[in-house]
């Protein structure tokens, strides 16, 4: 058969083909209509967590395996979160994925499957916050002993609150703050966190200590109290919590991470509270035992009082006793001053003694002495310093002579001789009459202004080599009432080394006047001798300062 006739004979049948994408899509119809609500029991695995929200596991049992999705807006809403190998119970419809022909559930639903599922859940949750301390008896806080505010956390229908309220009047009249929540339910773990972070954040008035109250139930009726969350919040509440969920024989996971667990909501209220009339009863106690004490202490140091009376003495012999004491030292006084005033008599004639008119003059002697002997040591200081300024002067003597101060003076001239011939050479050039007759005054202004300011500074400098002169004037030291001694020779002392007992020196003062004198060692004065005529010492001196032309 050719091709043309074996597409006539497939346009004529009564089953034409299906694309992929419509057996595709016609599966999903029929299987989204016929399984549009199921409810399976299965072990949950692979459960995957995905960044945009969803949640893809796997449902199996010993036989078969189906995958399973949670959209993002039902996992919060889910009773049972989903874990690795919990048992649960899921609700949801059937669908296919097209672009992998694969068939899964979308499960809108999911809770444990039974008690026993429960209870494993529960004790994974407990293992693992008991693996990060948070049952630790060290991290619990201690309950005060008189709170001022309590906070109860639950049902404001049930008889737990009334309970509370009413056993918390009868021993600790205090104020009470209720929180209602829901304490059963998907909710009542959510609104359990809320009140407990509202106490803390001061949303409600700040309580001394919160109570988390609910009656009794089934596993299933406080599973909300096992919530991962909830425990974690009541572990990290800055306020000391009270656990006081069901009956005494009913556990569940705030129990463990709570800081005292109460038996009953009863309890809890007792724990919180002390008595007030115990409280009375004891201070009616303690001011008794106080009173008897005291009134005890009171008779005990009374009988210890009398009894250290009886052996004092009576206050007459003691005043007696003084007085008798008075009289014989009131009597005994005047030989005693007599005495005294004798030996002070004595003592100052034994001393008196001692001070002579030479004990006086020893050291006024000394001090003479001692003035002789600066004396001499500033006379031979003075000569050196005579000696040395001497030898200064001679040195600058021999440099100031009339033609030094003048050399300057000559070759200054000399410039202003080349200068001024300048001026008459440049004179002489060719240059118009009114030009040169306006530069001429100009050039002699500024010409005598140099000429006086040179002036000026050469007769400061000699100004200052004549006060140095006169500084170095070896006679100045004479007009301060100085002396300059010489041998006969003329030649200077300026050491006692070199001079000898016997040897003629000669003393020059103010006004060149002269004296003769002889040496000694001090042990016999020396003999008169004449003294000469006085010898005029001509002092070398400078020109007076005159004019330098």
């Amino acid at each position: 058969m050719s091709d043309d006739l074996l597409a006539t004979v497939d346009s004529q049948s009564n089953n034409p083909p299906w694309s992929v994408s419509e057996l595709a899509g016609a599966l999903k119809r029929t299987i989204e209509t016929a399984y549009d609500h199921v409810r399976v029991r299965a072990e949950v695995s692979k459960v995957t967590r995905h960044a945009s929200g969803h949640v893809y596991l796997t449902l199996k049992d010993d036989r078969a395996a189906i995958d399973g999705v949670v959209w993002k807006g039902n996992v919060s809403r889910l009773k049972a979160q989903p874990q690795a190998g919990l048992e649960v119970i899921v609700t949801g419809k059937l669908t296919t994925f097209p672009a992998s022909s694969k068939y899964q559930i979308v499960i809108e639903s999911m809770e444990a499957a039974g008690v026993g599922a429960l209870l494993a859940q529960l004790e994974r949750i407990k293992a693992k916050l008991h693996s990060e301390g948070l049952f630790e008896r060290e991290r619990k806080k201690p309950l005060p002993f008189a709170p001022k505010t309590i906070g109860v956390i639950t049902s404001p229908t049930g008889a737990v609150i009334r309970d509370i309220l009413h056993r918390i009047r009868d021993r600790w009249p205090c104020r009470v703050v209720v929180w209602p929540v829901v304490v059963q339910g998907d909710t009542a773990a959510g609104q359990v966190i809320h009140a407990l972070r509202g106490f803390q954040s001061g949303e409600a008035p700040k309580p001394d200590v919160i109570i988390v109250a609910r009656g009794g139930g089934s596993v299933e009726d406080l599973w909300a109290f096992n919530d991962e969350n909830l425990a974690r919040a009541v572990a990290a509440c800055t306020i000391p919590v009270i656990s006081a969920v069901g009956h005494e024989t009913d556990t569940t996971l705030i129990d463990y991470v709570s800081d005292r667990r109460a038996p009953t909501p009863t309890g809890a209220a007792e724990m919180a509270t002390p008595v007030l009339s115990e409280l009375r009863g004891f201070l009616l106690d303690l001011e008794r035992r106080r009173i008897g004490t005291f009134a005890q202490t009171m008779r005990s140091r009374q009988e210890k009082l009398a009894l250290l009376s009886r052996t004092l003495p009576k206050p007459q012999d003691l005043i007696d006793n003084a007085q008798q004491r008075l009289d014989y030292v009131s009597h005994r006084l005047g030989g005693g001053l007599l005495k005294n005033l004798n030996a002070h008599d004595n003592a100052f004639g034994r001393v008196s003694a001692r001070f002579q008119p030479h004990l006086l003059e020893r050291p006024r002697a000394q001090k003479v002495d001692r003035v002789a002997q600066l004396s001499e040591r500033a006379t031979v200081a003075l000569t050196r310093g005579v000696d040395r300024h001497n030898r200064d002067f001679s040195r600058v003597a021999a440099r100031l002579t009339p033609a030094l101060p003048l050399r300057p003076l000559d070759l200054k001239r000399d410039a202003l001789a080349q200068v001024t011939a300048r001026l008459e050479a440049a004179m002489t050039r060719r240059v118009t009459v009114s030009t040169q007759q306006a530069r001429l005054p100009q050039l002699e202004t500024r010409m005598t202004t140099a000429f006086d300011r040179l002036l000026a500074l050469k007769s400061e400098r000699v100004k200052r080599l004549d006060q140095v002169r006169v500084s170095l004037d070896p006679d100045r030291p004479l007009n301060l009432g100085f002396a300059r001694v010489n041998r006969k020779d003329g030649a200077l002392i300026t050491s006692p080394d070199g001079v000898n007992a016997g040897d003629a020196l000669e003393l020059t003062f103010k006004g060149n006047r002269t004296l003769d004198v002889v040496a000694t060692d001090g042990t016999a004065p020396p003999k008169p001798t004449a003294a000469p005529a006085p010898k005029p010492r001509v002092t070398p001196r400078l020109p007076e300062q005159g004019s330098l032309f």
